[in-house]
C-alpha cells in the first residue's frame, strides 16, 4: 500500500492531480497496479494527512486549500520553523554550517540568473536541511504534512514576480544565525521569513485569480 500512497501523494504534490479533482478508485487501481482495497486504504491514509477529502456518496477528491487556511497553515509553520531553526543553531556542526552557507550561495546564484524554479528547489532543500539538523523529528513530521497541504500556494508564491529577491536575504539571515550558533537569532529570522510569506499570500492569490 505504501507505493500507492506515495504515488498518489506525489501526483498531488507535483500538480498532476489538481484541487477538487475526483479520485476514482477503479482508475487509481489501474494506474498504480493495486487492488481496490489497497487504493481505498491509501485514500484513507491521505485523507488523514489532509491531502484529500471524502465526499459523501461521491467518493474522494483532492482537497482544495483556501487562502484563509493557507494563512493558518503558514502561521503554524512560523512557530514550528522557528523552533527547528533554534534547535538547528544549537546543534549545527562546522560541516552543517558550511553546507547551509553553500546552499545560500547557490540561492544567490539562482536569483542572479533568474532561475526561479532552481531557487524554489533550493528553498525546499534549505528548509529540509534545517529540519534535519534540528533533530526535531516530531516538528519535522508536522512541517512535512503542512507543506504537503499547502503545496500549491507555496508554488505560486515561489514563482511570483519579485518573491525570490524578497526571500533571499531572509533565508541568508536564517543560515547565518544557525552557522553562528545563535538559537534566538535563528528563531527570529525563521519567524520573520514566515511572517513575510503570510503577508505575501493574499497578493499572490489575487495575481493567480482568473
Amino acid at each position: 500500500m505504501s507505493d500507492v500512497v506515495s504515488g498518489i501523494r506525489e501526483a498531488i504534490l507535483s500538480g498532476r492531480f489538481v484541487p477538487n479533482q475526483r479520485l476514482i478508485e477503479a482508475d487509481l487501481s489501474e494506474e498504480f497496479a493495486a487492488s481496490r482495497a489497497g487504493v481505498r486504504a491509501a485514500l484513507a491514509e491521505l485523507a488523514g494527512e489532509g491531502l484529500i477529502e471524502r465526499v459523501q456518496n461521491r467518493g474522494a477528491r483532492v482537497r482544495a486549500v483556501s487562502l484563509a487556511e493557507a494563512v493558518e497553515i503558514s502561521e503554524v509553520r512560523m512557530v514550528v520553523e522557528g523552533l527547528c531553526a533554534a534547535k538547528a543553531a544549537a546543534r549545527a556542526t562546522e560541516a552543517d554550517a558550511a553546507e547551509l552557507r553553500e546552499i545560500g550561495e547557490e540561492m544567490r546564484a539562482a536569483v542572479a540568473s533568474g532561475d526561479v524554479l532552481g531557487y524554489s528547489r533550493l528553498n525546499e532543500r534549505l528548509h529540509r536541511r534545517v529540519r534535519e539538523i534540528s533533530g526535531q523529528k516530531t516538528a519535522a513530521g508536522v512541517l512535512e504534512r503542512l507543506r504537503a497541504q499547502n503545496v500549491r500556494h507555496q508554488f505560486r508564491l515561489a514563482v511570483h514576480p519579485g518573491r525570490p529577491q524578497t526571500s533571499l536575504p531572509q533565508h541568508l539571515d536564517i543560515i547565518e544565525a544557525i552557522a553562528a550558533g545563535d538559537p534566538d537569532a535563528a528563531e527570529r529570522a525563521a519567524r520573520a521569513h514566515l511572517r513575510s510569506v503570510i503577508e505575501a499570500l493574499p497578493e499572490v492569490e489575487r495575481a493567480a485569480a482568473p
